[in-house]
């Protein structure tokens, strides 16, 4: 008997209270494209350009769930100038929860989801 796992990362859960409206949250931070009508409960599949994917999931198939946001990022979103996209997370109104750090050419900051779920935002610090 062989173990066909692969050694790879297929999918990050995220899970959330209203499938619509963090999906619609996750489209508009990531400038995906968002079609209310392909949302369907309990999870929703965003179409991701690259790496793995990114579920998230309502839990309306089980009623023991007792939602509790994640208050330690446990992914973290890639950005190529970190300034940024900080300060259009800022003008979006996003809720930022760990200001911008920077560890010489690299960085990070935390936000917050709709349903208080802690994101982090990785990325290169770009000088001119």
């Amino acid at each position: 008997m062989s173990n066909d796992l692969k050694p790879a990362v297929h999918a990050v859960f995220v899970h959330v209270k209203e499938l619509k409206r963090a999906a619609r949250w996750y489209s508009q931070l990531l400038e995906l494209p968002y079609q209310e009508e392909n949302v369907q409960s309990p999870v929703y599949n965003l179409p991701l350009k690259e790496g793995v994917y990114l579920t998230l999931d309502d839990h309306s198939f089980d009623p023991r769930f007792e939602f509790s946001p994640s208050k330690l990022p446990a992914f973290n979103f890639f950005s190529h100038d970190l300034y940024s996209t900080y300060e259009w997370v800022k003008q979006e109104g996003i809720d930022v929860e760990r200001e911008l750090e920077r560890h010489g050419d690299f960085g990070w900051f935390h936000i917050s989801d709709p349903d208080e779920n802690v994101i982090m935002i990785c990325g290169d610090i770009v000088t001119e």
